[in-house]
């Protein structure tokens, strides 16, 4: 009898999750556009997906949280102070083609996010063109403002690597590579190697010698 669970364990819970990651894709939301072949694994989070437009041959692995963020603080947080103002947004997150993102991304966006085409993003990478309010202390800053506001672009064919953070107001170039476990709160030309916290460049393309070499002497 063991032996029967032992086999069929896996096998049903492999099952279940199948039947759940259809069910996940059958339920997409209306995004701005119709994307075509786009797959977003399960289990994921996309909010406000009127707000987004998302490009052909996309791909989102598993956990990532999608948000574009209309009202801020949310209708759904309980415990905000009466003198709170609340946030109102018209948000813009707008994926290109052929971007892939490996999992447990974060992207949310109270103004503008732009990625580009052919984009590859690596697990849990955080992009935002925003942060949290830190004008009091009186009270949590969950429930403060919004603020630090800056649109944020990551061009074309670049690579965001795993763990790295893209601060608000950053654009990073064509082609650029974010090192592991980065935080970028600058731009970041094309063709650079930048990492570190905060990011710095490492390496430069060299047209000459067809190679990645040094940072130019400062």
């Amino acid at each position: 009898m063991m032996r029967v669970l032992d086999v069929l364990g896996p096998k049903l819970a492999n099952l279940v999750y199948r039947y759940l990651e259809q069910a996940h894709s059958r339920s997409l939301p209306d995004f701005a556009n119709k994307p075509r072949n786009l797959r977003v694994e399960f289990p994921s989070r996309i909010i406000n997906a009127k707000h987004m437009t998302i490009g052909d041959d996309v791909s989102f692995g598993p956990g990532c949280f999608v948000n574009a963020i209309k009202r801020y603080p949310g209708k759904f947080m309980q415990g905000v102070s009466s003198d709170i103002q609340i946030q109102e947004f018209e948000p813009s997150i707008k994926v290109g083609n052929r971007v892939s993102a490996t999992g447990f991304t974060t992207i949310t966006a109270a103004r503008s996010v732009i990625i580009e085409d052919d984009v590859l993003i690596a697990s849990h990478v955080f992009i935002s063109d925003h942060s949290h309010g830190r004008a009091r202390t009186d009270i949590p800053y969950k429930y403060q403002q919004l603020s630090n506001f800056g649109n944020v672009v990551i061009g074309e064919g670049s690579w965001i690597g795993e763990h790295a953070v893209i601060m608000p107001g950053v654009t990073i170039g064509k082609n650029a590579i974010v090192g592991a476990n980065s935080v970028v709160t600058c731009d970041v030309p094309e063709r650079t190697i930048v990492a570190g916290s905060p990011a710095r460049i490492l390496r430069v393309w060299s047209e000459a010698l067809n190679d990645w070499a040094g940072p130019p002497a400062e």
